[in-house]
């Protein structure tokens, strides 16, 4: 691929009530960055509401917004922005616009939580994607067809996610990579300090401690089995054994790097996993706990309430 393409790109950020900012001006300023380098404005964009009223986002500041999602104009990539809440007004016309969308075949991307009003409007089937992992609990429970991978963007034909944050930049640093080259996105990542770009088979959150970098590759591969089997723990024995150790040396290895057993941490993504499910989903107690691999409802309540000083009942009715 040439350094440069020729052409431009346009892309269009659908804002919806409490929409991260953070997210949104990570993905806008990497672009500007590129046209910068680049000499040119390749890129622009648009934002879009449902009505071209301004949106608030989740830090209290409203922006402006350029059309109502019924004047969308021509664009390359119709990007879906949603922080705090999948619930807003005008949640209507955005979902029938996302759906005519795809049906004309058009792209469409997700920042943070936007895949879960993409596959609301039925545009994720048959597609991966992902979202922040503090959504992910309750978005495999409500679509469970749905492949959401948990790393930290996906990029599946016309189909562009990520989790929010900073892996706003890796998306559209390998989108910028696919258009422009790798020199124009390793410009770009350097001019925001992004030390390494991710690629889409990072992965975004494995545990409580968030990242397991520099530590024993053994230790990670673990962890990663743990947090892909929390409804069907798997025993002590079938763990050391997906690493090539013996069971003792896998106690030493947590103890280690974690000062915690292995039981504990497993139990501590299990009940993390529970957590998640009783904030986002509206699951009886006893399905969370049978999800996350508990087979007696007074069990799974005495370790809710000795990890975080609660019983579920009481988290379930917590706003957030």
């Amino acid at each position: 691929m040439s350094d440069i393409v020729e052409g431009n790109r346009h892309f269009a950020f659908l804002l919806v009530d409490k929409f991260s900012m953070f997210s949104l001006a990570a993905a806008i300023d990497a672009v500007r960055s590129a046209n910068r380098l680049l000499g040119r404005d390749f890129y622009s964009w648009t934002t879009i509401s449902s009505d071209g009223e301004a949106v608030m986002a989740s830090n209290g500041l409203p922006l402006k917004i350029d059309y109502a999602v019924a004047d969308l104009p021509p664009t390359d990539i119709l990007f879906v922005c949603v922080g705090l809440t999948t619930e807003y007004p005008g949640k209507s016309k955005v979902l029938g616009a996302l759906r005519s969308w795809g049906r004309r075949g058009g792209a469409l991307g997700a920042l943070s939580v936007g895949s879960h009003l993409l596959a609301e409007a039925g545009q994720l089937d048959g597609h991966r994607c992902t979202i922040h992992w503090e959504n992910r609990a309750g978005f495999m429970e409500k679509f469970p067809e749905i492949e959401c991978t948990g790393n930290v963007f996906e990029i599946d034909r016309k189909r562009y996610s990520c989790a929010g944050g900073t892996t706003s930049i890796d998306l559209m640093l390998e989108i910028i990579r696919q258009d422009l080259g790798s020199n124009i996105a390793n410009g770009v990542a350097n001019q925001f300090q992004h030390e390494r770009i991710r690629s889409a088979g990072d992965r975004q959150r494995i545990g409580p401690e968030r990242d397991l970098t520099g530590k024993s590759e053994k230790l990670r591969k673990i962890v990663e089995l743990m947090a892909d089997n929390l409804d069907e723990p798997f025993s002590a024995v079938q763990l050391a054994k997906s690493a090539g150790l013996s069971v003792r040396q896998v106690e030493r290895l947590f103890l280690r790097h974690l000062t915690v057993t292995p039981g504990r941490y497993y139990m501590r993504l299990r009940l993390e996993r529970a957590r998640e499910l009783l904030r986002q989903t509206n699951m009886p107690i006893l399905d969370v706990a049978i999800a996350t691999g508990f087979t007696s409802h007074s069990y799974f309540a005495q370790s809710y309430r000795m990890q975080f000083g609660r019983p579920p009942s009481e988290e379930r009715r917590t706003a957030y």
